[in-house]
């Protein structure tokens, strides 16, 4: 199953106050990046973020999921509709993450 670009679009929109918010395809789903570094993705209609320590912490509930078969394991979000959430959950993740590997 792949993502939808609406699921995309509203992700987009609740993440939209946050600077520097992109996104890329890749094999029917999303990559989402912030500030340059990979947060995590939307996989069949799911966002699902990196499992880095302050992301852990942030969230009420903690549930994994693979992304797709083969895949490590993901964290899932579930309060999509909760706006203030989901920046406050990116922001937090920022230094947590692995900087952008140097392109050759």
């Amino acid at each position: 199953m792949a993502s939808t670009k609406e699921y995309l679009d509203f992700i987009m929109g609740q993440l939209s106050n946050l600077e520097e918010i992109t996104y890329r395809a890749m094999m029917k789903e999303y990559i989402l990046y912030y500030r340059g570094k990979i947060v995590g993705g939307i996989y069949d209609d799911r966002l699902l973020v990196k499992p880095v320590e302050s992301a852990i912490h942030y969230m009420s509930k903690v549930q994994y999921e693979l992304p797709y078969d083969g895949a490590k394991e993901m964290l899932l979000v579930e309060e999509v509709d909760n706006r203030e959430f989901l920046e406050g959950l990116f922001q937090v993740m920022y230094d947590g993450l692995p900087n952008p590997k140097k392109k050759k």
